[in-house]
């Protein structure tokens, strides 16, 4: 279901993405909202599950984390609960993505060395076949979208 969104809305989602931790009375300034309707407004936006959620974003490398590899997996069979249960279990896994075309999921993943990558996708590769590309740079961080 689409929510209609108007300017406002758009403007609170652009701010909250760049920065989730600014304050409501901030947030309003500036959106040109007073602090109750900024508040209600968000709240809104929550409600209608616009907003789900607010994250740090965290430096993989200063955390421990230096290898970053996006893994696309083939998957035969049809019953996925065993590799969706192997995924909630490893925290490694970043973000799973389900997937049109010749492979079933697309996974961004953490490691902390090229060994540790390697055993993660020995046992991904239980499940199918896979193909690992190490990322050098993340060149465009995640932003969000813009009114469409």
């Amino acid at each position: 279901m689409t929510v209609n969104l108007d300017e406002i809305d758009w403007a609170l989602i652009r701010e909250l993405q760049a920065d989730a931790r600014l304050s409501i009375s901030e947030l309003g300034r500036r959106v040109q909202l007073g602090a109750s309707a900024t508040a209600e407004r968000v709240r809104r936006l929550e409600a209608l599950g616009v907003i789900t959620g607010y994250h740090a974003v965290v430096d993989l490398e200063k955390i421990g984390y230096p290898v970053l590899a996006v893994v696309r997996l083939k998957y035969p069979g049809n019953h996925h609960q065993p590799l969706r249960r192997l995924l909630a279990e490893r925290h490694e896994v970043l973000e799973c993505l389900r997937t049109t075309g010749e492979d079933c999921y697309t996974l961004k993943v953490a490691a902390t060395s090229m060994e540790h990558l390697e055993k993660l996708m020995d046992e991904l590769a239980g499940f199918g076949s896979t193909t690992t590309n190490v990322v050098y740079r993340q060149t465009l961080p995640y932003r969000g979208p813009e009114k469409p």
